[in-house]
């Protein structure tokens, strides 16, 4: 991915230290010192009306395109367009993700005993529909291979052969290694909690979006779940009564990466791109960078 600040000594191997912010977001992570303490719930109703046309107009020219894919390359055009929503916090210290990772959790099979995996695809701020779609296809195609297991998959099973003092002993290390910047490349990789956002489509085994907790380990500030398709009813200013198809979308945040009036705006632009993916369809027009990073700006 394209690096736009070199690194320096007190910079992470997946991330930029940010200098340059408000004093209360310096502040904040000292006084709500863990995502737990820090998180803001959100949810919505989304028309699908307009993907859903969108997605049969579209058939042949993306196979395969879902409304999973419109909200995933919505999610990666929001973080290009509100670089905020892509910073972090590790041990009381704040940070800019230096890529675009979406972590999500499948199921190899709908059964109650079916395996589940997690993907973590990288994508680039200029990405389109078209490249969300190959690039997430590609890690779901990879992880479904028989006999065959991503990164997450291996570490995981790794642990799974140990002792449970030795898991704690072992993760707790890792907690240090994290807090100082030293984590491992090749477990930053396979983690699915070092990533932008984690999304997850419970919508696809029937039930409703839920809140789902985000995790002090890692680096992961913002999850998003989306629910089955159900018909709304809906009022406009004069009360007239229409019914649309909609999902529902659930969404926390850690609040210590931005204030509520920058997530307001991100959110109205997230429901932007979901009534109106032909816009997904072309590189956006500039790729808004973080401020708070206090470099000068390079290209590498």
């Amino acid at each position: 991915m394209k690096k736009y600040f070199r690194k320096g000594i007190f910079d992470r191997s997946d991330g930029w230290r940010l200098r340059k912010v408000p004093m209360v977001f310096s502040i904040m992570p000292v006084i709500m010192r863990t995502r737990l303490d820090s998180q803001n719930l959100y949810e919505d109703d989304i028309s699908i009306e307009a993907v859903e046309a969108f997605i049969k107009e579209k058939r042949e020219e993306i196979p395969g395109l879902s409304i999973m894919h419109v909200i995933v390359a919505a999610t990666v055009r929001m973080f290009s367009q509100r670089p905020y929503l892509n910073r972090f916090v590790v041990y009381n210290k704040l940070y800019a993700h230096d890529n675009i990772t979406v972590s999500m959790a499948i199921k190899k099979n709908l059964t109650d005993d079916g395996e589940e995996t997690i993907i973590k695809p990288e994508f680039e701020p200029e990405d389109t529909l078209q490249d969300v779609v190959r690039k997430f296809n590609a890690a779901w195609e990879e992880s479904n291979k028989e006999g065959k297991n991503n990164s997450t998959d291996k570490v995981g099973g790794l642990l799974a052969y140990c002792p449970t003092f030795l898991i704690r002993f072992i993760v707790w290390i890792l907690r240090g290694l994290d807090n100082i910047g030293l984590m491992p490349k090749a477990i930053i990789k396979a983690s699915p909690w070092h990533s932008s956002v984690f999304i997850t489509n419970v919508g696809s085994i029937g039930i409703g979006p839920i809140y789902h907790h985000l995790t002090e380990f890692g680096t992961c500030g913002m999850f998003i779940a989306m629910g089955k398709k159900i018909r709304t009813k809906k009022y406009d200013m004069d009360g007239n009564e229409t019914v649309e198809k909609t999902i529902g979308i659930k969404i926390v945040t850690d609040e210590r990466i931005c204030d509520g009036y920058y997530y307001a705006l991100t959110m109205k632009m997230f429901k932007k791109y979901m009534q109106n993916p032909e816009l997904l369809l072309n590189p956006p027009e500039k790729v808004v960078v973080d401020d708070g990073v206090g470099k000068k700006r390079i290209d590498i």
